[in-house]
């Protein structure tokens, strides 16, 4: 599963995309862009920021801690007026939602 992007602003997504990119679970060694924990990202005319994201699992240790640096980190992004991190269980993730870089890092594969 990858993520849906709904932007006419490519550039600008690719830096929103490079910035999760630096976004770490501190329990896996892979971050959470390849770990398939970004759903969806909107971005509107008015370059507000809407990412729909999900956690390993409902009981996860950095749920209080992971969307908010997540949020913050887009905040900063150029051109990003402001950032939105909203968490999602539905669908729940699992571990086929990796990329593939993800699952040789882990040895899934």
């Amino acid at each position: 599963m990858s993520a849906t992007i709904n932007s006419n602003y490519t550039e600008l997504a690719q830096r929103v995309i490079d910035t999760i990119k630096t976004c770490y679970d501190p329990e896996i060694p892979v971050d959470i862009w390849e770990l398939g924990l970004i759903y969806e990202i909107n971005l509107d005319d008015d370059y507000n920021l809407f990412v729909t994201m999900t956690l390993t699992s409902p009981s996860c240790p950095v749920a209080e801690i992971l969307p908010p640096d997540v949020e913050d980190k887009l905040r900063q992004v150029e051109g990003i007026k402001s950032a939105k991190v909203t968490v999602t269980f539905e669908p729940p993730w699992e571990k086929e939602m990796m990329s593939e870089v993800a699952q040789l890092e882990l040895g899934f594969m």
